[in-house]
């Protein structure tokens, strides 16, 4: 463990060039035009574990795209850390909006990574977090310290929802059978001062179609006769939200965990910049739930945002109709105690309840997943910190996280074992977003960190 610093300089430039051949592989699951470059990523993350050491490393098959497990088992009577990544990413689009494109990697400085960040599709969501894992579990076993047994299971679907995960999981417990389970899918705080996520939102994705009259009709011989589909779609989705903004469907929070006034006391003593914050996004002023502040509307707070909406003509120039349908996409992030299943049977109930009449409502709903809260008296969550501590020289501070991880309750519930969230990636890397990019420094420091919470879960173990 004492020489990876020397050795991270030393093997930098093939470390940031190893991560550069994975990102330029266009994996991503949501568009079957790039169905094989998924497949492809798939043997790339098998040759990278065998490269690494594991001594049993395959391609697990299932309906959709398939698992990359593999492990390297030192002795059964030693602690396991089963190491969960994705190798799929997100589609690009718009790609007019990137600087560089997405599946060239280019490394370029910024103010906040002056050592340099590798701008590309997947940089920080999750290539190269996942990638880490790999190099770092490389370092342990060609240098003889490994201090226990680890698996991988790296899967190609998370961006589509993990919908062939769990019954992966629920058909190989005993192969996945662990003491802990690692991610890198999350972020921290700042290159300072490190944090780790001991909450996740749940997530319900659904979408909708209005359908007014058999066909587009011309706007001025029907206009003010018949429903207008964009029109009425709008009107419900406006009113999902009250005036202040809180979501307005009945029975919705129902289960909402309400934290204590010293637990957002706590919450509150993480760095947090509200001016710096509307500048990153050239805002002139928050918005969200009253009562409530930005750093808990996006973390402990459920939320309800339309993600796409569209419907009659949008191409150049003009074309006067009413459109026979409108559609929408909406996800509704979700707290703990917060079924996703049945927020989703709520909405689609309540959605269809206030349509008016002329026209046909339907909610499709895509996916979803459970939140997820991490005790911090944990072995896990003490060997994280005492990781960090070393590394970043200041003790890393619990944070939740606005985002959804679904597969971390399911990992709960069909393992029994917690799950460490340690994150590497900032606010500020664009995941999801064009011009996605990850530090070379958090990128090198995530595999100088991983292997002392390795080494410290099996001595808090003892």
């Amino acid at each position: 463990m004492d020489n990876i610093k020397s050795y991270l300089q030393a093997q930098k430039d093939q470390l940031i060039n190893e991560l550069i051949e994975l990102l330029k592989i266009p994996s991503v699951s949501a568009d079957t035009a790039f169905s094989q470059d998924v497949l492809d990523t798939a043997d790339a993350v098998k040759l990278s574990l065998e490269k690494a050491g594991c001594d049993k490393v395959e391609i697990c098959e299932t309906d959709g795209y398939p698992i990359v497990y593999g492990e390297k088992i030192i002795d059964s009577a030693l602690p396991t850390v089963l190491v969960y990544g994705h190798y799929d990413v997100q589609p690009a689009d718009p790609l007019e909006l990137w600087t560089s494109p997405p599946f060239e990697p280019e490394i370029k400085t910024t103010e906040i990574h002056p050592e340099g960040a590798i701008f590309a599709r997947g940089a920080c969501d999750d290539k190269g977090q996942m990638f880490m894992h790999v190099k770092a579990v490389e370092y342990m076993i060609a240098n003889d310290c490994l201090p226990c047994n680890v698996k991988f299971m790296i899967e190609g679907e998370e961006e589509v929802g993990s919908v062939n995960l769990k019954s992966f999981v629920e058909n190989n417990t005993e192969k996945l059978k662990n003491d802990v389970i690692l991610i890198s899918d999350t972020g921290m705080i700042s290159n300072t001062q490190p944090s780790i996520t001991t909450g996740l939102r749940g997530l319900s994705y659904v979408e909708v179609e209005v359908t007014g009259p058999n066909r587009d009709l011309h706007s001025g011989l029907y206009g003010g006769a018949v429903a207008n589909p964009i029109n009425v779609l709008t009107k419900m989705i406006a009113s999902l939200h009250d005036e202040n903004n809180h979501i307005t469907i009945p029975g919705f929070y129902d289960n909402v965990e309400e934290l204590s006034l010293e637990e957002r006391a706590e919450m509150a003593k993480a760095p947090f910049s509200l001016e710096e914050y509307k500048k990153a996004l050239d805002l002139d002023a928050v918005y969200g739930e009253k009562g409530y502040t930005t750093n808990e509307r996006n973390s402990i707070r459920p939320t309800l945002d339309v993600n796409g909406i569209w419907g009659g003509y949008t191409g150049e120039g003009a074309k006067t109709v009413i459109p026979s349908q409108a559609f929408a996409k909406i996800s509704m992030r979700l707290v703990p105690h917060q079924d996703w299943e049945e927020i989703t049977e709520l909405f689609t109930q309540h959605f269809i309840s206030i349509a008016p009449a002329g026209v046909k409502v339907k909610v499709k709903p895509h996916h979803g997943g459970q939140g997820y809260v991490t005790p911090t008296d944990s072995i896990g969550y003490k060997a994280a910190n005492m990781a960090y501590t070393e590394t970043f020289g200041v003790p890393a501070i619990p944070v939740r996280s606005g985002g959804s991880i679904p597969i971390v309750a399911l990992f709960e519930k069909e393992l029994k074992s917690k799950t460490i969230l340690m994150g590497f990636g900032l606010d500020s890397d664009a995941i999801h977003s064009p011009n996605e990019h990850f530090g070379i420094f958090n990128y090198l420091k995530g595999i100088e960190t991983i292997p002392l919470f390795y080494k410290y879960f099996v001595e808090l173990s003892k």
